[in-house]
């Protein structure tokens, strides 16, 4: 009880020490938990889904392996806990940038295209993260487009070799606040 008082008093002051890995203030925790929730949210988690979370989670937070699949169960968790979306907002509300928000809902947006179709539930639930992110209409509409486009163009190419993996194409390498080197000051 009193070490969750000194950790809301420091967090309050700014003087938080870095949550360790998976902590539920983990920005990388509650984006994978936003990724687990729009995945699941249609009642259709399948397999497609589960291979672009972990494509999302491998690119944008730059963990492969154990690491990857560690945050991924962790956030399964931590979503099945949650009893509404602030929980994750608002972690990430306080550690991302107006850029690292958009990018949230872009990731979101990825995520939902990633079965070939936005279910309603789905688009609902985007709308309203970026709400409580305070990524403005305009954006989160562009992000959809931008993420529909990346979904057609991958398809297309899907159609043209066999061999290319499907779904929207994963983003290249951790940049800007998704980068764990960034975020630890190395």
């Amino acid at each position: 009880m009193l070490s969750a008082l000194k950790n809301f008093i420091n967090d309050l002051t700014g003087e938080a020490e870095k949550p360790k890995a998976f902590e539920a203030a983990d920005y990388q925790l509650a984006a994978a938990a936003l990724l687990v929730h729009i995945a699941s949210v249609d009642g259709d988690f399948d397999d497609s889904e589960k291979a672009r979370i972990r494509q999302l989670v491998e690119a944008r937070f730059g963990l492969q392996g154990d690491e990857a699949a560690g945050l991924i169960h962790s956030a399964q968790e931590s979503e099945r806990d949650a009893v509404d979306l602030y929980r994750f907002t608002s972690v990430l509300k306080r550690r991302l940038d107006e850029d690292g928000r958009r990018q949230i809902v872009g990731m979101l947006w990825d995520m939902a295209h990633a079965d070939g179709a936005v279910h309603e539930f789905e688009e609902n639930v985007v709308w309203r993260v970026a709400e409580l992110l305070g990524v403005s209409t305009r954006d989160r509409v562009e992000l959809r487009r931008e993420a529909r486009d990346a979904g057609a163009a991958s398809a297309q190419n899907h159609s043209n070799d066999p061999g290319a993996p499907s779904g929207p194409s994963a983003p290249s390498g951790p940049s800007g606040p998704w980068s764990r080197d960034e975020d630890s000051g190395q």
